[in-house]
């Protein structure tokens, strides 16, 4: 199923898909669950995007487990992977699917530390500001679990949340050098993996007084 250059899979990225995005520097990555909490809500689809454009989205059946070639991809030390609220995705694709990705890129984080002239960080607001183009996010609270019957709205939806990253986070790396904070940056996205593991431990506040 396509939807102009969007590709959908079943369960797991094909062979040649993973040979594709394998030559990448970077990716952007997203995910679609049917909540806020891993323990409870399950993951639906996760989206894909390289610089040329290509996206796949790659539905996940109810009880699945395992994605051997996702799992190679996100798990490739030489390609990072740029999300945007990886906290979320990162823990989620861990829970369900045992991928530890790495490296990490986070557009929120980032956008956090060098746009502090505005409490505005969500993707819909960044995307606007740095590529002028307004996202459609009215199919964000959605049921993403009928996998099989996923509407265009949806599809373009789950698009657009990858189609811009990476232009968004090279203009974000360009503010962070500017503004002399891409090294403390880097340090907030190398600490993301222990902040998943106290997550999904359901830790809360341990840095608190």
């Amino acid at each position: 199923m396509e939807l102009q250059d969007f590709q959908v899979c079943d369960r797991d990225l094909s062979d040649a898909s993973l040979s594709q995005y394998l030559q990448a520097d970077a990716i952007a990555v997203d995910t679609e669950t049917m909540g806020l909490i891993p323990q409870r809500d399950r993951l639906c689809l996760v989206q894909l995007c390289n610089s040329q454009g290509q996206v796949t989205a790659i539905r996940i059946a109810k009880g699945q487990t395992e994605a051997p070639n996702l799992k190679k991809l996100l798990e490739a030390t030489n390609i990072v992977k740029v999300f945007h609220f990886a906290r979320f995705d990162v823990a989620t694709l861990r829970y369900h699917l045992d991928i530890y990705v790495n490296p990490v890129f986070c557009t929120k984080i980032a956008s956090k530390l060098v746009r502090t002239y505005t409490p505005r960080h969500g993707l819909k607001d960044v995307v606007q500001e740095l590529e002028q183009v307004e996202l459609d996010k009215s199919s964000q609270s959605s049921d993403w679990g009928n996998a099989d019957r996923l509407t265009e709205a949806q599809l373009s939806y789950a698009a657009n949340d990858v189609r811009y990253l990476l232009k968004v986070q090279q203009k974000l790396i360009a503010m962070l050098e500017r503004e002399e904070r891409l090294q403390v940056a880097q340090e907030c996205f190398q600490f993301l993996p222990t902040i998943v593991s106290l997550d999904l431990l359901q830790f809360k506040d341990i840095f608190e007084h």
